[in-house]
């Protein structure tokens, strides 16, 4: 099993930052990857991005290319997610996630809120 926790997140100005931090527990990360998707009110869960843990090698969906950055502290078992450039339609719950898979959903956070403001 795996756990994550998540902090971060919080209301913010278009146009500013904020990092999100998911720490795992639990088992071995070396074959996993790990990443955020998100998902607005009344909207699916999408893909965000995501880490492979053990080369480093990054995914991320076309709305937040070049806006976010997805980083991993190995010794800390920790990801993070700096967000830049924030628009309202960054707007909603944040869930880290983690995985065999390099959109990976085998073990979710709790979830944390970001709230763009135009």
């Amino acid at each position: 099993q795996v756990q994550l926790v998540e902090s971060g997140g919080g209301l913010v100005q278009a146009g500013g930052s904020l990092r999100l931090s998911c720490t795992a527990s639990g088992r071995t990360f070396r074959n996993y990857a790990m990443g955020w998707f998100r998902q607005a009110p009344g909207k699916e869960r999408e893909f965000v991005c995501a880490i492979v843990w053990s080369v480093g090698t990054r995914y991320y969906a076309d709305s937040v290319k070049g806006r976010f950055t997805i980083s991993r502290d190995i010794a800390k078992n920790t990801a993070y997610l700096q967000m830049n450039s924030l628009k309202p339609d960054d707007t909603a719950v944040y869930y880290c996630a983690a995985g065999t898979s390099s959109r990976p959903s085998d073990y979710w956070g709790q979830g944390t809120q970001v709230t763009v403001s135009s």
